[in-house]
């Protein structure tokens, strides 16, 4: 996947800035697609020169007037065309794992802190996911209404990501405990 077409879902989802659109991505999409501000800028820059987004500038009181972005017919098809593409399976790569293979030829228990470090991090995620989710997806009682399928698939990403945080978190208990009999 390219920058560009986590861009366009994203100014598909809404509108924006440049700065609203790294702020989007340092809160949700970064989680699962990250980029820099100078990054997601000098792709905006390029996507409007191809015609994939238009701007428009938004009067702002007391500040200059921001430049705000959406996605034009040509992003629209660029996208579309993106998504009935195949892609491969991610492959893996993991230094924390190959750290706990490599600890066998030194001080496995040595390892622990890093390994506690890294658990940590990834309850903390797990935390922030548990709780965007029970801010943006309360319960929601069975009604005739049609489902939104913006909402829902966001719903199905965030449900991967804290299957993802609980798996590792899970990984990480048996990798401690493995470390901790040496």
């Amino acid at each position: 996947m390219a920058l560009e077409h986590a861009i366009l879902v994203s100014l598909l989802e809404k509108p924006g800035s440049g700065y609203e659109l790294a702020r989007r991505f340092e809160r949700s999409i970064g989680y699962f697609w990250t980029a820099t501000h100078q990054q997601i800028y000098r792709v905006l820059k390029r996507m409007e020169n191809d015609g994939w987004v238009a701007a428009r500038d938004v009067p702002q009181q007391g500040r200059p007037d921001k430049k705000e972005y959406s996605v034009a017919d040509l992003g629209h098809a660029a996208l579309s065309s993106w998504l009935r593409e195949p892609i491969e399976p991610e492959s893996v790569r993991h230094d924390l794992a190959v750290k706990i293979r490599g600890a066998a030829f030194d001080d496995p228990a040595g390892l622990v802190r890093e390994v506690e470090r890294h658990r940590q991090a990834h309850t903390d995620r797990l935390a922030h996911y548990l709780a965007g989710e029970a801010r943006d997806f309360p319960p929601r009682p069975d009604d005739a209404t049609p489902p939104d399928a913006e909402r829902e698939l966001q719903h199905a990403v965030l449900r991967g990501g804290i299957a993802y945080e609980r798996m590792m978190i899970g990984w990480l208990d048996d990798v401690l405990a493995t470390l901790r009999r040496f």
